[in-house]
């Protein structure tokens, strides 16, 4: 038989069966997303809690995607590369999932659920990363618009599908309010349900799918891939200066904690700057020693050696997803207090509301998976893919100021159109343009690498926000949704730098 020398077209089904466990997955996030701040102050805890309740997620993204992307790219099983850390991702957020609910059993509840909110996140991280590049795995250049874009679809339904479904319980009799004081069954069976569909989802994807293996790969790129040492070669010629630099940073955070009165969050960004210093610091050390096949070297030295592209894209993404986190936490707080008028959490009004916010995540993410299929290729053939991810973060920073000013329900649903814009150009634009420019040999890593600048932001929302918002407008989280729509804004200027970082030989694709 002969050897196929590029990665054959992938049909409907083809991209279908590549996308479809993000479906799954997305309904594990959505439900994580729009009902955990609910989940924690249910079990008693207040405004000024969730931010360090909310921190498990972006820690756990920060140090598993790296190390996921770096293993799956070396990784080759009776599963493949990617679809092992699929499965065992899922089956743990599955579990996850089914156990979260009954955290009032538990002697200490509220950590119950924050412990197993830290393993969802991180299950779902290894599940997620790789799905990233596996999709530059499975196209060719000319598909990656067209499968970014349905993977964008996918994580839109399964979103809508995880988001709604609490309210969609409701409608159906379940009761919405639990008698004492406790997690309501509409929360209870939407997380059963999602354990399910996710897991059932993802096996879809490892059982309709075949990957290449290393030889196919290494025929498609025309010749045996050699892994270069370069970026391990670069770190032993640095010196430790830098390391030093980003000790003192998380050492001066850590004492501007007390001097400032600033919030205990804070200490941990502090803690997080000072051990990338000191990992740094182990990795050059690795590096000048002559340990070229490590870890840590490997991923601190593409850390540090980032191409041009996706430096200038870590930028956008950086305030992109600064603004997300955002939403997600104060989204149910503001709802509930400014529109429904209550923040009592046993009252009908709060759960009226915090119900209601299940439906307007609802509505971002339908937007999302339609505007995946329809307005982004069209738009992105028009103006090119920099201008349409511009444009479309700008659309979305205006939802964000609706929130800020509307005080009706019903209007609200307006916002939520340009937010579910910008959330499918910020899952689609950034990862097609980085598959076709990134070395195909280093796609996990350069994804998982790519996604601190997800992870980062988040963790600075949830450190240091708390700390702003009590200094400047205590009890007063509307203002959150201001810090949100500035965010859009400059991630959408800064969505302008990247045009000239794309090599002038290889054109932004097109939507196939």
């Amino acid at each position: 038989m002969a050897t196929l020398t590029a990665k054959p077209r992938q049909g409907f089904w083809g991209l279908w069966n590549i996308s479809f466990g993000f479906f799954g997955i997305q309904i594990g996030f959505a439900l994580q997303n729009s009902n955990m701040s609910r989940v924690f102050q249910t079990l008693g805890a207040s405004m000024d809690d969730l931010p360090a309740l909310w921190v498990a997620a972006p820690l756990t993204g920060l140090i598993v995607q790296p190390i996921i992307g770096h293993l799956s790219d070396k990784t080759w099983n009776r599963l493949g590369r990617r679809r092992p850390y699929f499965l065992t991702g899922a089956i743990f957020a599955a579990l996850s999932l089914f156990v979260m609910p009954l955290s009032p059993a538990f002697g200490a509840p509220l950590l119950f659920a924050a412990a197993m909110l830290w393993v969802l996140d991180a299950s779902l991280n290894v599940s997620m990363e790789p799905f990233r590049a596996f999709v530059g795995d499975m196209l060719g250049t000319d598909q990656h618009s067209a499968g970014y874009a349905v993977q964008t679809a996918f994580i839109g339904a399964g979103a809508v599908v995880g988001s709604i479904f609490p309210w969609l319980l409701e409608q159906w009799g379940v009761a919405n309010v639990a008698p004492d004081g406790g997690i309501p069954d509409t929360v209870k069976w939407s997380f059963w349900f999602g354990a399910i569909a996710l897991f059932v989802a993802v096996l879809w994807t490892v059982v309709t799918t075949r990957e290449y293996s290393p030889e196919e790969m290494a025929a498609f790129d025309g010749a045996p891939v050699e892994e270069s040492d370069q970026p391990i070669r670069a770190l032993a010629a640095k010196s430790y200066l830098s390391s030093a630099v980003w000790i003192a940073a998380g050492l001066v955070v850590i004492v501007s904690v007390d001097a400032l009165a600033l919030e205990k969050e804070v200490l941990l960004l502090g803690a997080l700057l000072a051990i990338y210093g000191l990992l740094s610091a182990i990795a050059i050390s690795m590096a000048k020693g002559g340990q070229r096949a490590n870890m840590l070297s490997s991923i601190i030295g593409d850390f540090a050696g980032m191409p041009e592209i996706m430096k200038r894209l870590a930028l956008v993404q950086f305030f992109s997803w600064s603004a997300l986190f955002i939403m997600w936490i104060n989204t149910t707080p503001v709802v509930t207090q400014y529109v429904f008028g209550s923040t009592d959490t046993t009252s009908v009004a709060y759960n009226e509301g915090a119900n209601w916010v299940n439906v307007l995540f609802t509505v971002y993410n339908g937007v999302a998976a339609i505007a995946a299929l329809a307005l982004l290729p069209w738009l992105s053939r028009t103006v090119g893919q920099v201008k349409t991810h511009s444009i479309c973060l700008s659309l979305g920073a205006l939802g964000f100021l609706m929130f800020f000013l509307v005080r009706d329900a019903q209007t609200l649903l307006l916002a939520e159109i340009g937010i579910g814009i910008a959330w499918a150009s910020i899952l689609a634009m950034p990862y097609a343009i980085l598959a076709s420019n990134l070395p195909q040999q280093k796609l996990g890593i350069y994804m998982g690498l790519f996604n601190v600048f997800i992870v980062v932001p988040q963790l600075l929302v949830a450190t240091a926000m708390g700390s702003i918002m009590q200094a400047f407008f205590p009890g007063e989280p509307i203002w959150t949704m201001l810090f949100a729509a500035a965010s859009w804004l400059i991630a959408a200027f800064a969505m302008l730098r990247v045009q000239a970082a794309l090599p002038p030989t290889k054109p932004e694709p097109v939507h196939a």
